[in-house]
């Protein structure tokens, strides 16, 4: 990861359960992304992961907080659902999202949730929002980089707008070279070392 990025910001998602065991593991943990190269560390959660966003951020590591869809817990809320759609929900996202600026953490991403709340969280918020499948008043947008392309077709969430089809592209790239090289017209003298 070192040097990987000259101009941005990386940020390292910090992997399921190397922060939800202990406040110990999520600050060594975060720590060792730093080690290697990150400028800040992401975590998924509000209430339950407060304490780790401000151990972390004591130790002067920057922290962007998740909220919403949060993949990690996908199998908890029943697949890829948006989230904060009833009152009680949308209620504590907002919540959440507050206390994750008083524990720290520089930003959030808010993810699949209903635009007017993610708004509502925005304009609550003096820390910028990320948005993902969470309208257009987030301060700013992300895509993953495989839907992006069109590389990943089995599932495509809502939000998603790719912006090229590679998969397509790629497996007729792959067909044409196998088939290319079972008829022996790759590779060709022009291919070849002389």
């Amino acid at each position: 990861m070192v040097g990987a990025a000259q101009q941005s910001l990386v940020i390292a998602d910090m992997p399921f359960l190397s922060y939800q065991v202990s406040v110990e593991e999520a600050v060594r943990n975060a720590g060792r992304f730093l080690q290697a190269g990150a400028a800040a560390v992401k975590l998924e959660g509000g209430e339950a992961v407060l304490d780790r966003v401000a151990a972390i951020t004591r130790f002067g590591i920057p922290v962007m907080g998740h909220l919403g869809m949060t993949p990690q817990s996908v199998h908890r809320f029943g697949g890829y659902k948006v989230q904060g759609k009833q009152r009680d929900q949308a209620e504590a996202l907002k919540a959440d999202a507050k206390s994750l600026e008083a524990a720290g953490a520089f930003a959030i991403v808010l993810e699949a949730i209903p635009t007017k709340l993610a708004k509502a969280i925005t304009e609550e918020l003096t820390i910028p929002t990320i948005g993902i499948g969470a309208g257009p008043h987030c301060d700013g947008q992300v895509l993953v980089l495989y839907d992006l392309l069109g590389l990943f077709d089995d599932f495509t969430p809502k939000f998603v707008k790719p912006y090229a089809h590679l998969k397509a592209d790629a497996l007729q790239a792959l067909r044409r070279y196998k088939e290319e090289v079972e008829h022996g017209k790759f590779p060709t003298d022009s291919e070849s070392y002389h």
